[in-house]
């Protein structure tokens, strides 16, 4: 027998040394994703975790970080508007995109550079 796919379990985004109270800001308070705890032999390298429905999204330390451009989450989101308008409202710069007619969505940086996209598909 073959083996088969579940889907995605995290995506991973790295930053630089120190960020995590940063981290906590952006992917908690202003996205409103639940912090996990992090295994107790993986404390050491820094870094937290963030619930994001069924998925994770980590945040790595890298020593030599350089914020990710192109590569980058879609984050599925219910009520689009509702958190564009929250963001907006929190000072973060949107960038909407319309060249996927099947879905609205919209792109932002984290704090440290890193492209992170949102979208709801259309039914």
């Amino acid at each position: 027998m073959g083996h088969s796919f579940y889907g995605i379990d995290h995506v991973q985004l790295a930053g630089p040394a120190g960020c995590e109270e940063e981290a906590r800001r952006f992917f908690g308070d202003m996205l409103g994703l639940e912090e996990m705890e992090k295994p107790e032999a993986l404390k050491r390298n820094g870094g937290v975790w963030f619930r994001c429905g069924a998925h994770q999204v980590h945040i790595g330390i890298d020593k030599n970080f350089v914020p990710a451009k192109k590569a980058h989450p879609a984050i599925h989101v219910r009520n689009l508007a509702a958190l564009k308008e929250k963001l907006v409202s929190d000072g973060i710069s949107i960038r909407d995109d319309d060249l996927l007619p099947v879905a609205d969505r919209f792109y932002v940086d984290d704090p440290f550079g890193n492209r992170i996209e949102f979208l709801e598909w259309k039914e």
